[in-house]
């Protein structure tokens, strides 16, 4: 076989920030993204940006033609751009357009912007909207006309300050409320006064009116949602140490704000101070009296919160909703929503007071106001979790005070269970294997993630005060110790006595972690029907060679590979094939994942000694014709299946090995008589799992001479020197079913229905291997796997895992780069 490169490392599915408005749609997961670094040296190279981890300030590079992903520490580089531009989504619905949500995702204004860097020089364009934080800010520089950007990221470390948007003064002398020489003026003596700031010195010394300042205010472009000091710092109005100063002041002799200090002064009505810094920031002012809201949005916020939130739902979109709050910069109110619902959630500012009175009316209008839970609660809706939204309602997430304040969360709390419930429903609609919660002491946040199509994606966060209420939980569903945390601890789950119309079972693993932290593992084992053998994905001959040897009267058929490669699926696909009236099948199952009516199936429980040895010899008892066994884990076991083989019995069972050959010398190995062994084995299937093309996305297109060539020779490569065909004969095996213009391969695209990565769903790759009077007396003579492996090949039509593989890359099924990846280890 070649040699493969290193796998390399998992990241997690980078994940670029979008510009913050609502054509932009939610930021998304996807797959490494072509790019240009800026080193510090000013030196531009090609890339492709494998992950862009903020907190550990590292870019993950690959630079072709190398395979290798390397780690630059953001003090390395001083711009990172995404070469692939970003165009504005086109949000479409079934409901009429209506003028007012045109005009919100119309909304993409384009804000000069200045970057000061710290080698002394600047950066200087235009930018629709930008996204700051503590490791760097994201621009979007507009390209054309249809507002496609260009997206950038500058770290810190490359930038001293940071200006978006037009100074306040020249706005001020384009409205002809101020000569340039006033502004002069008043720059002047700001200089002199340093703790005051520009738009404050104005207003006091009234070379504007009130109105004539929100008028100049309104032409503002949109900030991010930061605290006002930090956003006008960000627009060049004071400098860092300024406001530090001025902060200090503030505390120390008034503890009021500048803006409060207005109002109270009577300069300015708290309404007219709200909408100043609100517009200053970008926010559209929506007038609740004259907006047609949307009855839809309403019902995915419960009235308690938007209550208590004090904010209005107004529009969902194409998966965004849009809010009116009383103050959209607060950002603990969008995070909250947006945590809570899964969605991306746009502020807009309300042109009134947000008062529970006002709250409730709107409301009214549609019937809701008796707290209308929301529409992502109704059975079977493919939308997010109410329960997370209960749960964050019932413990006042989001409000004034420290989240690092709040008290732990009970595991006893029914908002707590409604939200467990509904991971474990929407992991189950989404098709995951798995679920990790992770935990970490100290106050780090909890990290969930789905295993999807064999990867761990990222699905939510919570609060580090959920930490022990979740892990206690859990062990509490599946019977579990929850006082013991030094030990891991395995147990069950039947969701259906939780939740009666999902039929869920789960395999619940607990794991102590360092600092006193607990992970929890479960493994979703999904009583759906079984597949057909037709669904299994086998080749024409493997498939027929297989139904061949399960139809034998007696023997031991094995199907081998590593834990979540479908071994139990082949298995019940083959058992429903067989089940017929006129016999009767016995299954040992630990757990029982699929159910068939007319199989007599035992659930083994090791606890009271009932394993699967001793369910073997109660099956000897029972005048079986085929019998099922889990797993084949220990000598005994295998004895017993051998043994049940020679007496007239038709046995199946499973066994974590990388390859057919190899499945022979493990069992030999684990002291079976190579005589007896050799009577009763008919085939070992081996299998593995790869990822599938998406069926919506997938581009196919005409393969290369060079890329057939290369699956030529890595296809001979698996065969024996002796044995192994030329790369004509092989083009002339493939050209008897390819299309008459030759293989087209597919590609990975991306699209919502792949969330983004190219493949959705997955393929099974075999190699079978069935037992003739050639391989009986090498198995008799303990031959090595390599020789049982030659012999298959000349006798046979026996093809390795990564043979099966590539002959599915042909039909435009997967990628070489899966099959490589999946079958590295066979």
């Amino acid at each position: 076989m070649h040699a493969t490169a290193p796998a390399e490392p998992e990241h997690a599915p980078l994940r670029w920030p979008t510009p913050p408005y609502v054509g932009y749609g939610t930021p998304t997961q996807g797959g490494p993204e072509p790019c240009e670094i800026e080193g510090v040296n000013g030196q531009v190279r090609s890339g492709v940006l494998v992950a862009l981890e903020l907190d550990q300030r590292l870019a993950h590079i690959r630079v072709p033609p190398s395979r290798a992903v390397m780690p630059l520490r953001f003090d390395m580089f001083r711009r990172l751009t995404l070469t692939t531009p970003l165009a504005p989504v086109e949000i479409t619905d079934t409901q009429p357009p209506d003028s007012s949500f045109e005009a919100l995702v119309r909304y993409r204004p384009r804000l000069p912007y200045r970057l000061e860097l710290t080698d002394g020089t600047t950066r200087s364009g235009q930018t629709i909207g930008h996204v700051e934080s503590d490791a760097g800010v994201f621009l979007f520089e507009p390209i054309d006309e249809h507002d496609r950007v260009r997206r950038l990221f500058i770290p810190r470390e490359a930038y001293r300050e940071l200006q978006v948007g037009e100074a306040i003064g020249r706005v001020l002398v384009e409205q002809q409320a101020l000569t340039p020489e006033q502004v002069e003026l008043a720059a002047r003596e700001q200089e002199a006064m340093r703790r005051r700031k520009l738009g404050d010195y104005l207003v006091i010394k009234e070379i504007v009116k009130p109105e004539q300042l929100l008028m100049a205010l309104e032409e503002q472009q949109r900030m991010p949602l930061v605290r006002i000091g930090e956003a006008l710092t960000a627009l060049g109005f004071i400098t860092q140490e300024q406001l530090e100063e001025a902060l200090k002041r503030q505390q120390q002799e008034r503890s009021v704000p500048l803006g409060e200090l207005l109002v109270q002064s009577g300069q300015l009505t708290r309404e007219q101070l709200r909408v100043a810094l609100a517009r200053k920031m970008g926010y559209p002012v929506v007038d609740l009296k004259q907006f047609p809201i949307d009855a839809d949005a309403l019902r995915r916020v419960p009235l308690a919160t938007a209550r208590r939130l004090r904010i209005v739902p107004l529009l969902w979109r194409g998966g965004t909703l849009i809010i009116a709050a009383e103050d959209p910069s607060r950002r603990a109110t969008v995070d909250e929503l947006e945590f809570s619902l899964q969605c991306k959630v746009v502020p807009a500012l309300s042109s009134t007071p947000l008062d529970a009175r006002t709250v409730t009316e709107a409301y009214a209008r549609f019937g809701l106001d008796a707290g209308t839970p929301p529409a992502a609660a109704e059975a079977g809706a493919g939308e997010p979790p109410a329960s997370a939204e209960a749960l964050l309602e019932s413990l006042e997430l989001g409000a004034e005070g420290d989240e690092d304040q709040l008290p732990p969360v009970e595991q006893s709390d029914n908002s707590l269970v409604r939200l467990i419930n509904s991971i474990i429903i929407e992991a189950h609609q989404q098709g995951a294997s798995d679920i990790h919660v992770e935990t970490f002491p100290g106050k780090r946040k909890v990290r969930i993630r789905l295993r999807k199509d064999g990867r761990l994606r990222p699905y939510m966060e919570l609060p580090h005060t959920y930490r022990a209420a979740l892990v206690a939980r859990l062990k509490i569903m599946c019977d579990l110790d929850i006082a013991e945390r030094r030990k891991p601890q395995d147990g069950k789950i039947d969701f259906a006595k939780f939740s009666p119309q999902h039929r869920i079972e789960l395999r619940v693993a607990t794991i102590p972690t360092y600092g006193g932290a607990e992970d929890v593992v479960l493994r979703i084992l999904s009583s759906a029907k079984a597949m057909t053998v037709a669904e299994l994905g086998l080749t024409n001959s493997n498939e027929q060679a297989l139904l061949a040897a399960v139809q034998r009267p007696h023997g031991m058929v094995l199907c081998v590979g590593p834990t979540g490669s479908g071994k139990t699926t082949t298995l019940h696909a083959l058992l429903q094939h067989i089940n017929t009236p006129d016999r009767k099948i016995w299954t040992a199952e630990d757990p029982i994942e699929i159910t068939h009516p007319d199989l007599r199936q035992v659930q083994i429980n090791p606890k009271i000694d009932w394993t699967f040895d001793k369910a073997l010899r109660a099956f000897l008892r029972a005048d079986p014709d085929v019998i099922m066994v889990g797993e084949i884990r220990d000598e005994e076991t295998a004895r017993m299946a051998i043994e049940a083989s020679l007496t007239g019995h038709l046995v199946l069972s499973t066994l974590h090995t990388n390859s057919a050959p190899e499945t022979v010398i493990r069992l030999l190995d684990m002291g079976m008589d190579p005589f007896n062994f050799a009577d009763s084995l008919v085939a070992v299937l081996a299998q593995r799992l790869v990822r599938r093309l998406c069926r919506q996305c997938a581009r196919l297109e005409a393969a290369t001479d060079a890329e057939i060539e290369e699956l030529v020779e890595e296809y001979r490569h698996a065969f024996p020197e002796a044995l192994r065909p030329t790369a004509e004969a092989v083009r002339a095996e493939w050209a008897a079913w390819l299309p008459a213009d030759g293989p087209r391969l597919g590609r990975p695209v991306g699209c919502p229905a792949c969330d983004q990565t190219g493949y959705r769903g997955r393929l099974g790759v075999h190699e079978l291997l069935v037992v003739d009077a050639t391989l009986r007396r090498l198995i008799q003579t303990k031959a090595p796997a390599e020789a049982l492996q030659h012999a298959a090949m000349a006798h046979g039509p026996f093809r390795t895992l990564r043979q099966d593989g590539i002959l599915k890359v042909l039909q435009g099924l997967t990628t070489i780069d899966e099959i490589r990846a999946g079958t590295a280890a066979a």
